[in-house]
C-alpha cells in the first residue's frame, strides 16, 4: 500500500454542520435582539434565549467531531467501530449484494446525541461506493439494512479481506454523505463519511473473523475495536 498517509482535518465542529450551525445562530441573535428591543418586558426575551440555547447546545453536540487516533502499533488485521453508539446486532448472515455467502455481520446503532462522523474501519482500498434509494424504517429493525436507503463501501484490506461497510438511514435521518472514493487507498483514523441525525452503520466480515464486542456495548468510532481478521 505505501507509506500510510493520514489526511485528518483538526476540527472540533464537523463541516457538514457549518450551514446549520451558521444558520441557526443567525437567527437566534435576530429574534433575541428584537425581543429585546420591541418588548418592555424581558420575560420573552429570556425564555427564548433560554429555550433556543438548549436546543442550539444540542446542535453543536450533534456536529462535534473529535479528532482521535487509534494509538495500538500493531494495526494489521484490526477492525475498528466505523461510529460511536450501542451494538445492537451481532449474527452470522447470508450477504447476497456482493459476496453471495455467509458474513459476520456487526450493526452499531447511533442515537442523535452520538457523534455522527464514520470512520473507516480497516485499512486498505476501496473496491466500491454505491448507493441505494430505499424507505426509512426504523434503523434499529432488521430489515432496515436492505430495505433502507443505504450506502455501501466495499473495502479490500492489505492481507486480502474484504469488508463491507454499509450507512444507513433511519426513520429520521435522511441525509448520507460518503467521503470514500471507488479505487482510492483508506486508513483507520480517515472519515469514511457523515449521516444526519440518528441511525446505524453495519459491517459485514469474513465468517472466521474474531468478534471483540458483544450485544449492547457501547463504541467508540475509531477507538473500539470490534474485531480482528483472521
Amino acid at each position: 500500500m505505501g507509506k500510510k498517509m493520514r489526511k485528518l482535518k483538526k476540527q472540533r465542529l464537523h463541516s457538514e454542520g457549518t450551514d446549520t450551525l451558521l444558520f441557526s445562530l443567525f437567527i437566534i441573535v435576530g429574534v433575541s435582539v428584537l425581543l429585546w428591543r420591541c418588548i418592555d418586558t424581558k420575560v420573552p426575551f429570556w425564555c427564548f434565549v433560554s429555550v433556543t440555547g438548549v436546543v442550539y447546545g444540542i446542535l453543536l453536540n450533534f456536529y462535534r467531531c473529535p479528532v482521535r487516533y487509534f494509538d495500538e502499533d500493531y494495526m494489521e488485521k484490526i477492525v475498528v467501530a466505523p461510529a460511536d453508539g450501542k451494538v445492537v446486532v451481532v449474527e452470522e448472515v447470508m450477504e447476497n449484494e456482493y459476496f453471495h455467502d455467509r458474513r459476520l455481520m456487526i450493526s452499531i446503532f447511533m442515537s442523535p446525541f452520538n457523534v455522527h462522523a464514520n470512520w473507516f474501519p480497516v485499512d486498505g482500498r476501496v473496491k466500491s461506493v454505491r448507493h441505494f434509494d430505499g424507505n426509512y424504517h426504523r434503523a434499529w429493525l432488521p430489515k432496515a439494512s436492505s430495505e433502507n436507503e443505504h450506502a455501501d463501501v466495499l473495502i479490500e484490506t492489505t492481507e486480502g479481506h474484504e469488508v463491507l461497510v454499509r450507512q444507513i438511514a433511519g426513520a429520521i435521518a435522511r441525509r448520507i454523505v460518503t467521503y470514500a472514493k471507488e479505487g482510492e487507498e483508506c486508513y483507520i483514523d480517515e472519515h469514511l463519511g457523515f449521516i444526519k441525525l440518528g441511525s446505524r452503520v453495519d459491517v459485514y466480515l469474513p465468517v472466521d473473523s474474531r468478534i471483540c464486542v458483544r450485544m449492547g456495548q457501547s463504541t467508540t468510532g475509531d477507538q473500539t475495536v470490534i474485531a480482528r481478521l483472521h
